[in-house]
């Protein structure tokens, strides 16, 4: 949703008079309706009887929409039935995995269909999804990075604390981080977690197992001004998801004049970091990552001329030449 708001207002700043529709949720077991209802959504007018002159779909299913000038930036399709299928296929009974296989193949099929035949132009928003997109249907697309959301991102100091922000669940391997402080030598350095989730009672109780309350704090959902305060007044950012479409993290730590710390598997995360400039791409390993924090907290002048080369770099991504990008008519 952060991204499509974000086309909105960036489209609406650079003239255009747009708008966001929600498309059918897109629920298990119910996949297939949510495609079809999505297709028959009528986007040729608006609520006023105008004309409609170009959509933009993000994901699975608005990528079905029907318009004569549909661009597609696409995220990810449902990654349970794609980079994700052995673990979720593993998760299933006998019954279970015969139905979800078939599903799997039809929608499959489908996505491919609408992708290669039904939209006018296809963007991916990283290299990685990019490779999905032709490892699983040969579908040609071209890669427009999002530019960070916008926000009013600033830069206060670089404190004693890693900081990241995202949703608790296991793909995004914030326990990794809890893991690694484990190892962290230098002893006035902290971990600040910002989200939740469905892992976040795990996360609490491993950090309470391993005696580290005094040094990983928890905050759990918090709201945005708490969030660009974290990200100003941090050391670095870490963001080791694992084989993530994109994610924002990057791009906001980049903003706010942070390194950020990942992962060689972490996917669109790893593509921005330019290891030893920009942050660190290491292995996800508890003991890398905390050599790692070790090095830059040891060494804050490294992590301040990382943060300047990380806004340098991304202030190159801007709105306006994404909107230059998605607007064919």
């Amino acid at each position: 949703m952060t991204i499509a708001l974000n086309t909105v207002r960036a489209l609406k700043e650079s003239g255009y008079d747009a708008d966001l529709v929600t498309t059918p949720q897109n629920r298990f077991g119910r996949q297939l309706r949510a495609y079809l209802a999505t297709r028959l959504t009528d986007v040729e007018l608006d609520g006023l009887g105008r004309t409609i002159h170009q959509v933009i779909s993000f994901r699975f299913p608005s990528f079905a929409v029907k318009h004569d000038a549909h661009v597609c930036w696409l995220n990810h399709r449902q990654r349970e039935y794609y980079d994700l299928w052995e673990t979720y296929r593993s998760q299933l009974s006998t019954r279970g995995r015969i139905k979800e296989s078939l599903k799997k193949t039809v929608l499959r099929c489908l996505d491919s269909y609408l992708l290669k035949r039904k939209v006018t132009k296809l963007f991916a928003q990283s290299r990685t999804v990019q490779a999905r997109l032709e490892r699983w249907g040969r579908i040609p697309s071209e890669v427009l990075y999002p530019p960070p959301p916008m926000r009013a991102y600033r830069t206060d100091s670089y404190g004693d604390f890693i900081f990241t922000v995202s949703r608790l669940q296991r793909l995004k391997r914030v326990d990794l981080l809890i893991e690694a402080f484990r190892s962290v030598k230098n002893k006035h350095l902290k971990a600040v977690i910002i989200g939740d989730g469905p892992e976040k009672e795990s996360l609490a109780r491993r950090i309470k197992d391993y005696g580290l309350r005094r040094r990983v704090i928890l905050l759990g959902a918090t709201d945005e001004k708490t969030v660009l305060s974290h990200y100003g007044r941090c050391l670095a950012v870490y963001f080791c998801p694992k084989n993530e479409d994109y994610g924002f993290v990057t791009g906001e730590a980049f903003a706010s004049r942070k390194a950020v710390i990942t992962g060689r598997d972490s996917g669109g995360p790893a593509e921005l970091v330019e290891d030893g400039r920009t942050g660190f791409v290491v292995e996800p390993t508890a003991e890398d990552l905390a050599r790692s924090f070790d090095r830059l907290a040891d060494d804050k002048a490294l992590a301040e001329r990382m943060g300047g080369r990380a806004q340098d770099f991304i202030s190159r991504s801007t709105w306006p030449q994404a909107v230059k990008k998605l607007v064919i008519v």
